[in-house]
């Protein structure tokens, strides 16, 4: 194994500031993978990674290092910053494809986690994000704000926060694959398109310090039409899918396991929904105030392909409501 170790170069004790030494270390080896055994990095401010495939760096944690967040943390900044320095679009240099695997990032209940700044091809793999006000953010792309990320198996609980995010993504043409999401007030907000979906799981935790705001909790806020989902799970938040009035559902899940709201929307569109829904399954507690738990059905455009919906009552029967 010809890695960098980190561990070799800072203290890995979860008191020592290691932010300037890891940085340091980042800079001065260029197309290296660095490794963090077992242990706790503290960081005090953001570190970044270069976007340039010639300067790239690969962060690669054993299943027990944790980079955490300083309790004084200040940055509006996130924690780990994947192509934050040397901005550069290019997919042919080798070098591109870096980003980070494995381990444990702690935002300490104040730091946001992760953020994709800049480059393409960037991957963030099987890591696992506590504490945390936003988990990932996929910001705009170095090609024409695609980001072109490839994020799979990344675990994310927030901080319980009203306004604690899961997953942001202002990039297009990202594939986000087997997440779980939890203590989130928002889920999933999607604000560029192109982007594909697949067995995403955001759950809202209950706290009766927050429980007042309840209603302003929404699984998957969708802010651009041109998005795939599939089997994603919508589970206990107000509202499931928060549509401005477009995107594709298929086979996804909005589930409800607490009777104390008043009500609960599976999805609800801003302007008339233009766009394809698949086999949508509603189900959980009974809510008979609530009568319309799928959508406001006078705001289904008459573009949109809407079928199989299925609503499963109190009694275990599922009905098909559309």
């Amino acid at each position: 194994m010809n890695y960098i170790i980190a561990s070799d170069y800072m203290p890995s004790d979860g008191s020592t500031d290691v932010t300037d030494a890891l940085q340091q270390l980042i800079d001065q080896n260029p197309n290296r993978t660095i490794f963090f055994p077992d242990g706790t990095y503290l960081l005090g401010k953001p570190i970044m990674t270069p976007a340039h495939p010639q300067r790239s760096v690969d962060l690669q944690l054993s299943n027990f290092a944790c980079i955490k967040a300083a309790e004084n943390w200040n940055s509006d900044e996130a924690m780990i910053r994947l192509g934050g320095k040397d901005a550069a679009n290019d997919i042919y240099t080798p070098g591109s494809n870096y980003g980070l695997c494995g381990g444990i990032i702690d935002g300490s209940g104040v730091a946001k986690a992760v953020s994709i700044d800049g480059g393409r091809e960037t991957y963030v793999r099987n890591v696992n994000i506590k504490n945390a006000v936003i988990g990932l953010h996929i910001k705009r792309g170095a090609n024409n704000g695609s980001s072109d990320a490839d994020i799979m198996g990344v675990n994310v609980t927030g901080n319980g926060a009203p306004d604690s995010v899961g997953v942001l993504i202002d990039g297009y043409d990202n594939t986000l694959t087997n997440m779980r999401i939890a203590d989130v007030f928002t889920g999933v907000e999607i604000r560029g398109g192109g982007n594909m979906l697949r067995n995403i799981h955001p759950l809202y935790i209950i706290h009766d310090e927050t429980y007042g705001r309840y209603e302003e909790s929404v699984g998957f806020r969708i802010l651009h039409p041109m998005n795939w989902f599939d089997y994603c799970y919508s589970d206990q938040f107000a509202v499931g899918f928060d549509t401005i009035g477009g995107g594709i559902l298929k086979n996804c899940f909005c589930w409800w396991y607490s009777d104390r709201e008043r009500c609960h929307v599976a999805l609800r569109s801003k302007h008339p929904f233009s766009g394809g829904i698949d086999s949508l399954v509603i189900g959980g507690a009974h809510h008979p105030e609530c009568p319309n738990r799928f959508m406001d059905v006078e705001n289904i455009g008459a573009a949109a392909a809407v079928e199989k919906v299925y609503l499963i009552a109190a009694d275990g029967k599922t009905e098909r409501i559309r």
